[in-house]
């Protein structure tokens, strides 16, 4: 059974930072392009950042320079370093892997901006 858990979300202040984990298991994530979404409420679930199973990243323009994805194969885990906080980065945060038609989701972890 394929299950991807992501951790670490929480309630922090703007301009703070927080590191979102997603472990997989069930498969490895070395052959998988991975990404980051989020999903604020009464919005659509849009892609945060990505990092392909060749170690390429993307990232959304409101992100860029602020968000870092990273990946560790050894762990099977992929990563989001989130710095500097806004309350518009309030969102559920979800991880997907994806291979080829294998395409698979997190639960979801909340992330509350506020002061």
């Amino acid at each position: 059974q394929v299950q991807l858990v992501e951790s670490g979300g929480g309630l922090v202040q703007p301009g703070e930072s927080l590191r979102l984990s997603c472990v997989a298991s069930g498969i490895r994530l070395n052959f998988y392009d991975l990404g980051w979404y989020r999903q604020a409420p009464g919005k659509e679930r849009e892609l945060v950042a990505s990092i392909s199973s060749g170690g390429s990243t993307k990232y959304a323009d409101a992100v860029k320079y602020r968000f870092t994805i990273s990946r560790e194969n050894a762990k099977n885990t992929v990563y989001l370093h989130m710095n500097s906080l806004k309350p518009e980065d309030t969102a559920v945060y979800y991880c997907n892997a994806e291979f080829g038609w294998h395409n698979y989701w997190g639960q979801g972890t909340q992330v509350t901006v506020s002061s």
